[in-house]
């Protein structure tokens, strides 16, 4: 099934990353458009794909992930800013058809990212 999701996992502490605010954007030309804003469930994961089989299409997208108040509601003590405060992860979808899964491990200090399946 064609779409695109993603979930957080939290590299410090071992667990799926919990109530984690994502926004999805797509790029045309030199405009950027806000298509969704929601946040993880408990999981790690969103209730519902981020683009759906009839609204996928070609092009340029970023995911934005609230990372810094994520750990801060751990109770972490990030120094400010964080060095990582917000993560953008800029891909592109080259085929419609295809399902594109954008996992992220993170931590305060690094993250990793990669089209899963």
């Amino acid at each position: 099934m064609a779409g695109l999701t993603t979930h957080i996992l939290d590299l410090t502490h071992g667990i799926p990353a919990a109530n984690v605010t994502v926004q999805l954007s797509r790029f045309e030309g030199s405009s950027t458009f806000i298509l969704k804003t929601t946040t993880t469930n408990e999981d790690g994961r969103l209730k519902e794909l981020l683009l759906l089989e009839d609204e996928i299409e070609e092009g340029e997208y970023e995911l934005l992930f609230s990372i810094g108040d994520y750990f801060r509601t751990k109770g972490m003590d990030l120094l400010e800013p964080a060095f990582l405060d917000k993560v953008s992860i800029r891909f592109g979808i080259a085929d419609r058809s295809a399902h594109y899964h954008v996992p992220l491990l993170v931590s305060p200090w690094g993250y990793q990212v990669y089209r899963g399946s």
